[in-house]
């Protein structure tokens, strides 16, 4: 076999293969064979009709169509391979000779990974949100925590905000009560907004057994989207009570004796969670640096491939979970068919480009993934998912994405590797020293990025 590689442009190529008809023997004996197997020649044993006969009978052209049919794949590998390519995606073949017992002779073209130089990045500067923990952070966060131990009391008076009430709801549109417009019982605190619009107003004020009627547009249901007459009856009145901010409460609430050592633990907590959002925000904000240091040019079917991918993700899946179609979707974001496109293309745009940089930034780096590395990846990620890490670890076996994983792994080291040579800066012009543990939390981001950049290559 012989084979040229031409190039088209700076992510396509095109081979040129030629192929002897001697190197299609076993492609035609298994033609043969498999075309046995599925006819029926009197006079012959099934499976045992002559080449000759078949030839006769169904025709040499069948033969070859099916030998070559079962050679391409095997050939293009081989040429692939010679001419050192990393193709994307599925080529297009053309058969641009075959001449019986002499040649085969196609062509095929394919996306290619392009050649991406990785300047140095050394130089790179970014500056992101100090670490600042307030006082009033934390009298948040103790707030927060005593309203999860609020206690409700029955009162006899008239709701106010805050209170939680029983209610009983009843929903007419045109007159008519909805099928699915019905709730009794529902227990509801005023000035939550977690219900329909306008149901604030009308039980403020409200004693038990009383009732009001109030227009509201339906956010869900059978009528989604229309304007309802509610009425609703308020059947119980509570007050929520919060607990003293002492150390009994400490003691209730926490594994603390003192509300003081609560106060301190929770002024920790909040630290190392800014801490972990300034590694994140360092990660994309260096990532962003990089992604402007470097030209790479785009394969156009691999970007097509990769909108439509992310519009059907959206629209079958995220939006689908939901229960939102993608025009409801786009009327709540306020964006138009067109910006929707403009954004989903700059998206996959900078997925792709971000891929690319990262992989080669990996071999030129020499970075390799361990099997602890490997695991603990696994295992966040099957906890995003909502599966335990054994049924994720078989799903990822069988559907053969091990390499995948491996690559979002590598990728996340990588991008650490970028963001630790880079000079980060706070807000306060301090120096950021990066820990381990905020470079754990900027590998984990730089994964997170990597399996949204991830591709199918072939």
């Amino acid at each position: 076999m012989k084979s040229a590689v031409e190039t088209l442009n700076p992510t396509r190529v095109r081979l040129t293969v030629e192929v002897p008809f001697e190197e299609l023997k076993d492609s035609l004996d298994a033609a043969y064979k498999k075309i046995n197997q599925q006819v029926t020649v009197k006079g012959f044993r099934k499976g045992k009709v002559p080449a000759r006969v078949i030839d006769q009978r169904f025709g040499r052209g069948a033969v070859l169509e099916e030998a070559v049919n079962d050679a391409l794949p095997k050939f293009y590998t081989e040429a692939v391979n010679e001419a050192e390519i990393n193709p994307l995606g599925q080529p297009e073949v053309d058969i641009t000779e075959l001449k019986d017992g002499e040649t085969l002779n196609f062509t095929a073209e394919v996306d290619v990974r392009p050649t991406v130089e990785i300047p140095d990045y050394s130089g790179i500067e970014v500056t992101v949100d100090a670490v600042e923990v307030t006082d009033e952070d934390v009298e948040k966060a103790v707030e927060q925590l005593r309203e999860r131990f609020a206690s409700t009391n029955p009162v006899e008076r008239a709701a106010a905000e805050g209170d939680v009430v029983t209610i009983d709801l009843e929903a007419k549109v045109d007159g008519e009560v909805l099928p699915d417009g019905v709730a009794n019982g529902v227990s509801y605190t005023i000035g939550s907004g977690e219900l329909l619009d306008g149901v604030d107003e009308a039980v403020t004020g409200l004693e038990a057994g009383g009732e009001a009627t109030f227009t509201s547009q339906l956010k869900g249901g059978s009528a989604e989207g229309k304007d309802a007459e509610v009425t609703v009856k308020v059947t119980a009145v509570a007050a929520r009570e919060l607990p003293e901010l002492d150390d009994d409460f400490a003691q209730l609430a926490s594994e603390f004796d003192t509300l003081e050592e609560l106060k301190a633990d929770s002024r920790k907590r909040l630290e190392n969670t800014k801490q972990y959002d300034q590694a994140t925000q360092a990660q994309e904000r260096v990532l962003e640096e990089l992604l402007k240091l470097v030209e790479v040019p785009i394969p156009e079917k691999l970007l097509e491939d990769e909108v439509n991918t992310r519009k059907h993700n959206l629209e079958h899946h995220q939006l689908g979970q939901m229960g939102l179609t993608i025009d409801k979707y786009l009327e709540i974001q306020g964006k138009s068919a067109e910006e929707f496109d403009a954004e989903t293309r700059e998206q996959a745009v900078k997925g792709i480009k971000t891929q690319f940089i990262l992989d080669e930034l990996v071999n030129k780096e020499k970075l390799n993934v361990n099997q602890e590395e490997l695991t603990e990846h696994l295992m966040r990620r099957a906890a995003s998912s909502g599966m335990s890490p054994d049924q994720f670890a078989q799903a990822v076996v069988e559907g053969g994405q091990v390499p995948m994983l491996v690559g979002e792994v590598a990728r996340g080291k990588a991008l650490a590797v970028v963001v630790e040579a880079a000079k980060v800066t706070d807000t306060n012009g301090e120096v950021v020293d990066l820990d381990e543990d905020e470079d754990e939390a900027t590998e984990e981001k730089a994964e997170a990025s990597a399996e949204d950049a991830e591709k199918t290559e072939g």
